[in-house]
């Protein structure tokens, strides 16, 4: 793997986590004390880690596109050893608005926080040591730590989260039981949580590697503070011993037959007032020429029309595309499914494609106002600045758009009903010959369409390999998609098992 392995980024991003994602949750909470839960046991991060587990997680995490979700898989693959060191070796694959990654972390034994990782992964492994492994700063595998390892219960506090209001201090504590739905079936959770104008809670199963949800929120002393992290446990499987990514093409991939930059040096910059002048706009644009279908890296501080050393906060906006009248033509906030973004702190950082054609195009960084993020905005401070940049030809575009129209004509769509009788299968409800009797039926019925260059081969076997049945499980629950599935069918015409 093309891994980032220097000890600096490894020191680099222990101070991003204790020095940002630690420090800045601790600020503006009140101080509080439980009695821990009335449950025996303890519990670390990575505790029942191991190789074959399956994890997917909606996340987001506030310095990865103002906490726009992600959908993160990861699949503990083996191990990998890292000079002297011993790690788990994950298999990810990240879903992020149109952004599909693949690659690979290690994460560690002791605490499972990533070691190594693809470049392309290194701004999700700083969220995830930031979100879903942030409970590494209190509860580890290592028993000797009296102080960081594993954590009770019962315990009256797991941490100190720090100086709090003027001198008082929050504690992560242990502070309920509670029985959900999960994808683990119906379990008792114990929720840690603090608490002050905002409610934070990280809930955890014993025994189970991660928490399962959790919502914090950016430790500043306002109620309706912007959230800092949350996940969600979306799905599990135990004993994965097939690729379950096999199938999953990377669209980090027209990146590279675009010929598009990745790595963002040289920025136009420039200061403009809104139209209403109720702000300035500072912004920073990459690169400066811009590539038709590829990205557009932005850097924007939202500045004091009366002190431009002061950088406003609580920022209600939106970045638009709009014609020469000024109407909207794209909003990217409705790209990533939001009526507007939010930022706290009034310094924001987006990764925009260009979905115009060559020439000027007109970008308006567009302020609804200000205000608490769950509040409707004060808009006298709404207005827009517009910024004219000039998208270059890509040649590269219009071939890649001919192949990809071409392979959306060959994509494959199957009722929905069918996917009971794989769930089915898959949980042994119904046999292999059932299930192979009904697959060839909507092959030779034209349900399921075959690609006429899958050929069959002379095998005898007619053994249907496992991942296969995986497939089928993870089809019906929603983990793959429909594309994927028939690949596993495609298999099977050409092994011979399913007769067309």
């Amino acid at each position: 793997m093309s891994c980032v392995k220097g000890i600096l980024l490894q020191v680099s991003l222990l101070i991003i986590l204790t020095g940002v994602g630690f420090s800045n949750l601790s600020y503006g909470q009140e101080s509080q004390t439980s009695n821990g839960v009335n449950i025996d046991g303890t519990w670390y991060l990575g505790e029942g880690l191991k190789v074959g587990n399956y994890f997917e997680y909606s996340l987001c995490e506030i310095n990865l596109n103002d906490c726009s979700p992600i959908t993160l898989k990861i699949w503990i693959q083996g191990e990998v050893q890292n000079f002297s060191e011993t790690l788990w070796d994950a298999q990810v694959v990240v879903m992020d608005n149109e952004k599909i990654i693949k690659g690979s972390m290690g994460l560690g034994k002791t605490t499972p926080e990533p070691i190594i990782f693809d470049d392309e992964l290194s701004d999700y492994a700083i969220a995830l040591r930031s979100s879903l492994m942030w409970l590494s700063a209190f509860a580890t595998a290592n028993e000797e730590d009296r102080i960081h390892g594993p954590q009770e219960f019962r315990s009256s506090t797991w941490g100190d989260l720090g100086p709090v209001g003027g001198g008082t201090n929050a504690h992560l504590n242990p502070n309920r039981i509670e029985t959900v739905e999960t994808p683990l079936g119906t379990v008792d959770t114990i929720v840690l949580g603090w608490y002050g104008n905002n409610v934070n809670e990280i809930t955890i199963v014993d025994n189970f590697p991660f928490p399962i949800k959790a919502i914090t929120h950016a430790g500043i002393n306002v109620e309706n503070a912007p959230v800092m992290y949350q996940f969600d446990l979306l799905a599990y499987n135990e004993n994965v011993k097939d690729e379950p990514f096999r199938d999953v093409e990377e669209t980090i991939q027209k990146e590279e037959l675009l010929e598009c930059s990745t790595k963002f040096y040289d920025y136009e910059s420039g200061r403009i007032s809104t139209n209403t002048y109720s702000m300035m706009i500072q912004y920073n644009y990459s690169p400066e020429s811009p590539v038709e279908g590829c990205n557009i890296d932005w850097k924007i501080n939202f500045i004091s029309k009366y002190n431009d050393m002061e950088i406003l906060d609580q920022i209600h906006y939106d970045i638009w595309v709009v014609d020469e009248k000024g109407n909207k033509l794209r909003s990217y906030a409705q790209e990533i499914g939001k009526d507007n973004l939010f930022n706290e702190f009034g310094q924001v950082h987006h990764l925009i494609p260009v979905k115009e054609k060559a020439g000027i195009v007109k970008y308006a960084i567009f302020v609804h106002g200000t205000g608490a993020e769950q509040e409707n905005p004060d808009v006298s401070m709404a207005g827009f600045a517009i910024i004219d940049i000039n998208i270059e030809k890509n040649p590269l575009l219009e071939k890649f758009n001919k192949e990809n129209k071409k392979k959306e004509s060959n994509s494959v769509e199957i009722p929905e009903w069918i996917k009971n009788n794989a769930g089915w299968w898959a949980e042994g409800i119904i046999d292999d010959e059932a299930f192979v009797n009904g697959i060839q039926y909507l092959v030779k019925e034209g349900i399921i369409q075959i690609p006429s260059n899958t050929q069959e081969s002379n095998s005898e076997n007619n053994e249907i390999p496992e991942w296969i049945k995986n497939n089928a499980g993870w089809w019906a629950e929603g983990i793959i998609d429909d594309e994927a599935f028939v690949n596993g069918i495609q298999y099977l015409v050409k092994e011979g098992v399913i007769q067309t």
